[in-house]
């Protein structure tokens, strides 16, 4: 099993930025993937960013060039870092990890809310 714990959410003004925490522990031997879905009331929860153990990285077309996913496995922890932050951006940002692909192990969440 792993557990995977989010930090670093809150609320931000329109154009601010905030960086996104993910600790990772447990089996993470086996983790290859990992990455920051969002869901924003109402809505689908997406797939935000991706980060594999190689460093291969994939980005909605939504944040492209605004926010950067990053991995540091000597303190097997995951960031996103997001810029120029829209109204539109407010949401729950999830953090998730996978043997081959994210989506098999969940953080509990954390909430993102940037005011117009």
């Amino acid at each position: 099993q792993v557990q995977l714990v989010e930090s670093g959410g809150g609320l931000v003004q329109a154009g601010g930025s905030l960086r996104l925490s993910c600790a990772a522990s447990g089996s993470i031997f086996s983790i290859n993937a990992m990455g920051w879905y969002r869901q924003a009331p109402g809505k689908q929860r997406e797939l935000v960013a991706s980060i594999t153990k190689g460093g291969n990285t994939n980005y909605a077309d939504s944040v492209k060039g605004r926010f950067t996913i990053s991995r540091d496995s000597a303190k097997n922890t995951m960031y996103l870092q997001m810029n120029s932050l829209k109204p539109e951006d407010t949401a729950v940002y999830y953090c998730s990890a996978g043997r081959v692909v994210v989506g098999t192990f969940w953080g509990q969440g954390t909430q993102v809310t940037v005011s117009s």
